[in-house]
């Protein structure tokens, strides 16, 4: 099992000129995760949380500050290199599932764990599916899922290489509530088991309120919410 890291922002912007207007989407965002904690991000559409998202896991760089993971400035790596931090450390599910359609479900939870050169991603990705009660849809390609077996795949393969962060964008933006629910059962579940730091972004007040920490994202910067559990 992967230690947690820690992840912090300092004095983070992103700023977008577009002709003679500058969009101001995060201005001077200074932010601390410890090792471990499950902090949720909330705000409304628009506020800039996908964007701050991918700023904290190196998909994307800031105008100005910088994101450290353990003390270690991601923004001074190169793109190579930031990649690499994201594939030893990082796991990541989205609204979207984002699977490759032209995969299994157990290719897509295998997909990562050999580009990293795993010798037992297939035994890694069954054990992961099997754990997310898929262990009878591994043939099944994402078009024959549902969007919540679709998810549970991509949770699966979140969560197979042991990783010491986890970014969760919306994980039930595009699931009925029923399904959601056990999605969140599902997601909170597995990172109780691994110990592993979860930053989630999500305009659910039910989810984020599973979490030990909610900030509101407003104008740009973070505000103190009531605690989660």
């Amino acid at each position: 099992m992967n230690k947690p890291l820690t992840v912090e922002a300092v004095q983070l912007s992103k700023h977008i000129s577009s002709g003679d207007s500058t969009l101001r989407i995060l201005t001077d965002l200074t932010l601390q995760v410890p090792a471990g904690e499950r902090l949720a991000i909330v705000g409304s559409s628009g506020s800039g949380k996908s964007t701050l998202l991918g700023l904290l896991a190196g998909l994307d760089s800031p105008t100005s500050g910088k994101v450290l993971i353990n003390s270690e400035d991601i923004g001074l790596l190169d793109e190579d290199g930031r990649a690499a931090v994201r594939g030893r450390s990082m796991g990541f599910v989205f609204q979207s599932f984002q699977l490759l359609p032209s995969l299994t479900a157990l290719e897509n939870v295998m997909l990562p764990l050999q580009l990293a050169g795993n010798d037992n991603a297939r035994d890694i990705a069954l054990a992961a599916l099997t754990r997310v009660g898929l262990d009878q849809r591994l043939k099944h390609y994402p078009r024959q899922l549902s969007g919540g077996e679709q998810q549970r795949v991509a949770i699966a393969r979140a969560f197979a290489p042991n990783p010491s962060i986890l970014f969760a964008d919306e994980p039930t933006g595009n699931l009925d509530a029923v399904t959601g629910q056990k999605i969140i059962e599902l997601l909170f579940e597995l990172n109780e088991e691994a110990g592993t730091t979860l930053i989630l972004v999500t305009h659910d007040a039910v989810l984020a309120a599973r979490c030990q920490r909610v900030l509101r994202l407003q104008s740009g910067q973070l505000h103190a919410e009531e605690a989660g559990v």
